[in-house]
């Protein structure tokens, strides 16, 4: 999976429970040109998915990782960063997804 440098816009959603969550993802990746970067088990049931690419796709897929979440489960939070600064990308891809 891609290592988010800041070049791009991040998207995230947050769901509680992990159905959601997976449910949401596939229909974020499916949506739009975009990157899965990491997801993060928060605890308290909670789960967050991170998606990268530009900043119209990165909207398009938030929003239908939204719906999807919403439509199964609870959604807790959604939000699209347009081009974060670098550092940021030291947060969010500590919890990389491997793909084989």
């Amino acid at each position: 999976m891609p290592r988010h440098y800041g070049q791009q816009a991040i998207g995230f959603i947050e769901t509680v429970g992990m159905v959601p969550a997976l449910d949401a993802c596939d229909k974020m990746l499916k949506a739009a040109e975009v990157e899965l970067v990491s997801y993060e088990n928060i605890g308290s049931t909670l789960v967050t998915i991170m998606v990268t690419g530009d900043v119209a796709a990165c909207k398009a897929s938030v929003e239908a990782g939204a719906k999807a979440a919403a439509a199964i489960g609870t959604l807790t939070a959604q939000n699209v960063i347009p081009r974060p600064i670098p550092e940021v990308g030291d947060i969010i891809s500590c919890h990389d997804v491997d793909v084989y």
